[in-house]
């Protein structure tokens, strides 16, 4: 069995060297994103409140419909949600984005980037006051602003590489916090026992699993 994990690491850095360029050109982009607006911002956070149960490609399609049509910031729940197509809990979904829209709203514009950037523990602080934002919401939107790149996004497809590789020993049935935690820490051995750094160790996972390198 160790020689077995050994050679799959040895194929993962493999696979890392052959991507690397397509993933630093990510992060790159990721780190970018808070030279954008505040409304490019809270697109961001409204894709990972939708993402739960929900495929990444048809909440980023979601996301860019709400933009087009000018719901993203002046819609109701109700028109929200009939322009999400292929994300479940629409309804519920919706509301969270007019709740989200309505405690970053400062003098009739969306006030994001200074928050975000003045608090010492802005993922905890996610966590509390935007409902719908857990520990991997909250982790996936501060990565993809390039502030969260040493925070795990512990999805489904990371969950599973880590059972693989060993670095855990089985995906828990829940995640709560205590637990969240110790995995992230967990990962973040494993991501120094491959040399490969966190944030491109998600994205080498997460496109092993669904080939290609999204967000």
């Amino acid at each position: 069995m160790p020689k077995k994990e050994e050679e799959s690491t040895d194929i993962l850095i493999e696979l890392y060297n052959q991507r690397k360029p397509q993933i630093k050109a990510r992060l790159k982009e990721f780190k970018d994103k808070m030279n954008d607006d505040d409304n490019t911002i809270f697109s961001e956070l409204v894709f990972c409140l939708f993402t739960p149960q929900s495929g990444a490609k048809k909440c980023d399609k979601a996301v860019k419909r709400l933009e087009e049509t000018g719901l993203l910031l002046n819609g109701s729940a109700t028109e929200i949600a009939k322009q999400l197509k292929g994300v479940r809990f629409h309804n519920t979904k919706s509301a969270r984005v007019v709740a989200a829209r309505t405690t970053f709203t400062k003098n009739n514009r969306i006030c994001i980037k200074q928050k975000l950037t003045t608090i010492s523990t802005p993922r905890e602080w996610l966590i509390k006051n935007i409902t719908g934002l857990g520990y991997k919401e909250s982790s996936h939107f501060l990565r993809n602003i390039g502030l969260g790149f040493d925070l795990a996004i512990l999805d489904r497809h990371i969950l599973k590489n880590l059972v693989n590789y060993n670095a855990i020993d089985s995906i828990p049935k829940t995640l709560t916090k205590s637990k969240y935690l110790e995995i992230e820490q967990k990962m973040r051995d494993f991501s120094k026992n491959t040399g490969i750094p966190l944030a491109e160790l998600d994205l080498l996972l997460w496109s092993k699993e669904t080939g290609e390198i999204f967000k």
